[in-house]
C-alpha cells in the first residue's frame, strides 16, 4: 500500500495528548487518511468540537474496524504497559501498529499485542508546528509498504528518518526526543544570565528567544557543520572566544550533554523493561 492508497483507508490514533493531537492536526489539515478514529477517554472540547463535526470518530473504548490501515499508539510507557486487555485487541485488527512510546521495544510490543507488524517511532515537540524530526524503526517483519506508511503517518510533524538497530532508538530518544527541553533550558538559563547582569526582565527573555530560535532556524538553513557556524561568530580574542572557554571547558557543556544524554538514554531502557510499573 503506497502512501496515496493509504490516504483512503481508515486510521486509529490512541490516545491524543500533546504528541497525539498533533499527528490528528498533521493528518486532517493534509487529508492523509479517509476516516480517523480516535480513543481518548478524556478528550478535550477540540476533540469533541471535531467529533460534533464529523472529522473524526471519537470512542473511548476500542470497537473492531476491519478496514484500519494503521493504529499509531500514542501513549506513554507506562500507560502502555499498565493496558493488558486494550491491546491483544489492537493486535487482532490485522493493521500495522506504530508505537511513539519512549523505550517499549517492538519485542515487548508484539508479546502484548500479539502482531508483528510494528514500527517504533520517536518524534518531538516541534512537529508540533510541523518542524520536527521523527526516527523511526521497523523490524524485518515490516515490508515496504508498511514503511512507506509508517513514513506517511509522521510525515505530518516534520522530516523523518529510519534507525536499522533498534538499540538506539533510546538514544534517538535522548537526543531528538528530550532534545528540545535542552534547547529551552539554554534559552531560559540564558535570559537568566542576562537578567544577572543588568537586563530587564523582558528584554532578557526576547534576546534569548531570538537567539536560539534564530540560530536554529540559520542551522536548518546552512549546510554547513555546526562547528563552522560555531567558528564563524566567534572572533579571536572577543566576547564570544571569552564565553566559549568558559562553555567548552573542563566540565563544561559538552561533558555536561553527554552526561545528560547518557542518563535519557539509560532511563528509556528503563522505561522498556517489562518489570517498570507506572509511578504515582
Amino acid at each position: 500500500m503506497s502512501p496515496a492508497s493509504a490516504a483512503g483507508g481508515e486510521v486509529l490514533l490512541v490516545g491524543a495528548g500533546r504528541m497525539g493531537g498533533a499527528l490528528l492536526k498533521g493528518w486532517l489539515a493534509g487529508g492523509r487518511f479517509s476516516a480517523i478514529r480516535v480513543i481518548e477517554p478524556n478528550p478535550s472540547s477540540e476533540l469533541r468540537d471535531l467529533a460534533a463535526s464529523k472529522r473524526i470518530v471519537l470512542e473511548q473504548h476500542f470497537t473492531a474496524a476491519p478496514k484500519l490501515a494503521a493504529i499509531v499508539l500514542a501513549m506513554k510507557p507506562q500507560v502502555i504497559k499498565a493496558e493488558p486487555g486494550l491491546l491483544p485487541e489492537l493486535g487482532q485488527a490485522g493493521a500495522l501498529v506504530v508505537s511513539i512510546a519512549a523505550g517499549i521495544g517492538t519485542g515487548l510490543l508484539g508479546s502484548l499485542l500479539g502482531a508483528s507488524r510494528i514500527a517504533r517511532a520517536m518524534p518531538n515537540t516541534p512537529g508540533a508546528i510541523g518542524k520536527g524530526i521523527t526516527a523511526l524503526y521497523g523490524g524485518p517483519s515490516l515490508s515496504t509498504a508498511d514503511r512507506d506508511l509508517a513514513e506517511h503517518l509522521m510525515s505530518g510533524l516534520g522530516d523523518t528518518l529510519w534507525v536499522a538497530d533498534e538499540s538506539l532508538m533510546d538514544v534517538v530518544t535522548a537526543v531528538s526526543g528530550s532534545g528540545p527541553a535542552y534547547l529551552f533550558l539554554m534559552a531560559e538559563v540564558l535570559a537568566a544570565a542576562g537578567r544577572a547582569q543588568g537586563l530587564d526582565p523582558a528584554s532578557a527573555d526576547r534576546l534569548a528567544r531570538a537567539t536560539v530560535s534564530g540560530a536554529g532556524a540559520l542551522l536548518a538553513a546552512d549546510p554547513r557543520a555546526a562547528s563552522e557556524l560555531r567558528k564563524e561568530v566567534t572572533s579571536p580574542g572577543g566576547t564570544t572566544e571569552a564565553a566559549l572557554k568558559v562553555l567548552m571547558g573542563e566540565g563544561g557543556l559538552d561533558a555536561l550533554m553527554a552526561k545528560a544524554v547518557d542518563a535519557a538514554t539509560r532511563r528509556g531502557r528503563e522505561l522498556g523493561a517489562p518489570s517498570e510499573k507506572p509511578k504515582g
